[in-house]
């Protein structure tokens, strides 16, 4: 399966609904627009907004038909389950204290569910929703888009083949600069909110997708962490700075750096992984390169749909090198592989196995890592176990 190419003779779009992603919400013009980049969705239904309201003026500028306009998420979920062309899936972007309970309602419905990161707000609530996925028979898909980039498939392919040897530094970053200052506006309230947010602040914000990343392209477990959180602003309430120290199954060592008060970076997030052969190093800042470097050669530079890419980056490349693909293909890339194993359900067949997206598991073991990151850091950085 490739993402690019023909349409003919694909299924009928995937009918979605949205939970969130109303009026001044920032992720759900994000995920509406993923979705219909490779024409795989059709948004259909909605609870946009915690007023129905807000709700049914926000469907309205989307072009929703009113009575598929919901004022809550509930009846959303029980009404579109009942429907006849009811929505199939339906995804979730609401602050992290709103994925839960959401999910739940849908999922014990049959309805998949494409959910924003973090998985919930606390880890019992993450155990919880791994139980209702997995007895639900719905897919649940966690939008950890920096896994769709064609060149992060290359580097998991590479290390998978043995190009590095065995792994033996796993090293992440994600720093920002926007909350250098307290920021009075919707995004900033409700992320450094212990309400809405949960126990982690920058580390779950964005310490999530840096941990996500190194998994995904390293495959290793991690064991053990040693985490140093800060809150430098002044009566912030969750930490806006993040060091951390990862033991990896198998020997491996690590760090992560995660901060919102860097300023001179805007969404920096870098990856490099070091084996016995060689390493990898990734920007996502500038995407479409992968610096490859085998041990006593030079440095190589391998470009999104050039030479010396594989099958991994190939399927998920929708244009010709030399011309940039980015954030919102990469988050595309995530709807699409839910869009082929949505569509082998309807046709009861197994999904095709290259088709990879972050599930319900990959989102248990990121509330784990800030659970063991915020453990570690009240007992002063003291080295302690995944939970």
């Amino acid at each position: 399966m490739a993402i690019s190419g023909s349409k003919d003779g694909r299924p009928a779009r995937i009918r979605l609904g949205m939970v969130g992603g109303g009026r001044d919400a920032f992720i759900g013009a994000v995920h509406r627009i993923a979705s219909r980049i490779d024409d795989r969705f059709e948004l259909v239904a909605g609870a946009f907004s915690s007023t129905p309201e807000k709700s049914k003026a926000s469907a309205a500028d989307l072009g929703i038909a009113p009575d598929r306009a919901y004022g809550d998420f509930t009846e959303m979920a029980k009404r579109e389950a009942r429907l006849k062309n009811g929505i199939e899936a339906v995804a979730i972007v609401t602050p992290n204290h709103m994925h839960f309970t959401p999910a739940r309602e849908f999922l014990k419905r049959g309805i998949h569910v494409i959910c924003d990161k973090p998985l919930t707000s606390t880890l019992g609530d993450a155990k919880k929703l791994v139980k209702v996925a997995e007895s639900s028979g719905a897919l649940f898909v966690l939008t950890h888009n920096y896994t769709g980039y064609p060149l992060v498939r290359q580097a998991r392919e590479m290390v998978a083949a043995g190009a590095l040897g065995e792994i033996r530094l796993v090293q992440a970053e994600y720093p920002q600069d926007w909350l250098t200052v307290e920021q009075d506006n919707k995004q900033a309230q409700w992320r450094t909110d212990p309400a809405r947010s949960g126990a982690g602040g920058a580390i779950g914000d964005i310490g999530t997708h840096a941990f996500n990343l190194a998994s995904f392209v390293s495959g290793l477990e991690l064991e053990s962490l040693a985490a140093d959180l800060q809150c430098f602003v002044p009566g912030r309430k969750l930490d806006d700075n993040c060091h951390v120290m990862l033991r990896w199954k198998g020997g491996a060592r690590g760090m992560i750096w995660a901060s919102q008060v860097a300023p001179g970076n805007e969404n920096g997030l870098r990856l490099r992984i070091y084996g016995t052969k060689g390493g990898l190093e990734w920007l996502q800042a500038n995407p479409n390169y992968l610096h490859y470097s085998p041990f006593g050669e030079p440095t190589r530079i391998l470009t999104r749909g050039g030479a010396g890419t594989g099958a991994a980056a190939a399927r998920v490349t929708r244009v010709p090198p030399g011309h940039p693909e980015g954030y919102l293909e990469a988050f595309a890339t995530i709807y699409t592989e839910a869009a082929e194993a949505i569509h082998a359900r309807r046709e009861g067949r197994q999904a095709d196995p290259s088709v990879i997206y972050p599930t319900v598991q990959d989102g248990l073991k990121g509330m784990q890592f800030v659970d063991a990151c915020v453990r570690s850091s009240a007992r002063n950085a003291a080295w302690v176990g995944i939970s």
